[in-house]
């Protein structure tokens, strides 16, 4: 028996000296994430303007700048066919500017800025974490470009209102009012949450809301008529006596609701350009100039005038920003042949610019 022993463990440490030296288990596949992968993410172009409709309605006595505005998407965006805004997508803002209605100017204008998105899922998008991606550096230093500097004042999301309404409205945003939310920005959505976000998403209800107002029409009332106390007949009679009735009040009735208009308002902004630039294929010589436009965008034409003879017409997206620019600054980009075009336009004084990117549209990525 011990013999036998001694011959099977002899014939097992020749076949592993066959083989070679034992070699390490080979390694299983982790399922850890690489910190390097990034979601898939949806990019909705700045440009694009998303329907909303309020759902929290603005009272004409409380309105204030800081003010929370609620509102909800009645429409979905779209995305090279993908869906990326579903209908039912509740927005949060803030308002920011706010004029309101007088005895000569029966209107009222907001300018808001939203916060964030929450999708139906629970999907929240934060616009105060986006970077801001269509600022243009100029390319170092440019006569033709004063103060020039990345666009970080631009605001990622913002709505225009200009509303028709009265000294006698108590609301002046009603519940179910309807606005367009214009995205500044490109937004970056993780397409996984959006999909998810679809399938639960519910379009709102058409007249879904009741009105906020608390106006109730005061009906007109009858008058009462004369009252005749006869007089006594004859040669030394009295003659009637007539007491007037009162007058009937005329009734009051409750303004009508506030609607969302577009201003007519005229815009003229001078600036100066002291090199050549491009604009839309056209040449602006050194010199003053002159740009017009009408109504709060935020697509607008524009007319370019330099001594009051117009040199080019131009389609322009007005942006919002979060700051006066303290002097005029002209935003370019240099061409394959050496030359500028120009991309953006800043005012001395004025939170607004104009932007001639086409890529900025928003109709195409």
């Amino acid at each position: 028996m011990r013999r036998l022993a001694i011959a099977i463990l002899l014939c097992t440490l020749s076949a592993a000296a066959q083989r070679g030296p034992l070699q390490p288990a080979p390694q299983q596949p982790t399922t850890a994430t690489n910190n390097s992968s990034q979601p898939t993410v949806l990019v909705v172009p700045a440009g694009r303007t998303v329907p909303l409709e309020i759902t929290q309605p603005v009272f004409a006595k409380s309105a204030a700048v800081g003010e929370a505005i609620f509102a909800e998407t009645v429409f979905p965006v779209t995305v090279n066919g993908r869906m990326a805004i579903p209908a039912g997508t509740y927005v949060q803002g803030q308002i920011d500017s706010l004029s309101r209605p007088g005895i000569f100017s029966p209107h009222a204008q907001f300018q808001i800025h939203f916060t964030r998105l929450v999708f139906a899922n629970g999907y929240t998008f934060d616009f105060s974490a986006i970077q801001n991606l269509t600022s243009v550096q100029a390319p170092g230093p440019n006569p033709a470009v004063p103060d020039a500097s990345p666009a970080t004042d631009v605001i990622p999301a913002v709505a225009n209102v200009y509303v028709a309404v009265t000294l006698r409205n108590d609301v002046l945003l009603d519940n179910g009012t309807q606005f367009d939310m214009i995205l500044q920005e490109p937004v970056q959505l993780i397409s996984a949450s959006v999909a998810a976000a679809v399938r639960v998403s519910k379009p709102p209800l058409i007249g879904h809301f009741e009105t906020a107002s608390t106006c109730r029409a005061i009906p007109a009332t009858q008058g009462t008529p004369d009252t005749v106390i006869p007089g006594t007949p004859g040669t030394s009679g009295t003659p009637d006596i007539v007491i007037p009735g009162a007058n009937g009040a005329p009734g009051i009735p409750c303004p009508g609701p506030p609607v969302v208009t577009e201003s007519t308002k005229t815009q003229k902004q001078a600036f100066s350009v002291s090199a050549p630039v491009q604009l839309d294929g056209q040449q602006l010589a050194a010199g003053d100039y002159e740009a017009t436009w009408k109504g709060p965008g935020p697509r607008v034409s524009v007319k370019i005038a330099e001594k009051k003879k117009t040199v080019a017409t131009v389609q322009a997206r007005l942006v919002l920003l979060n700051r006066k620019s303290p002097s005029v600054a002209l935003g370019t980009q240099p061409n394959p042949d050496g030359s500028l075009s120009l991309q953006s336009l800043r005012f001395k004084g004025q939170s607004f610019a104009l932007y001639f990117d086409p890529a900025g549209t928003g109709e195409t990525l």
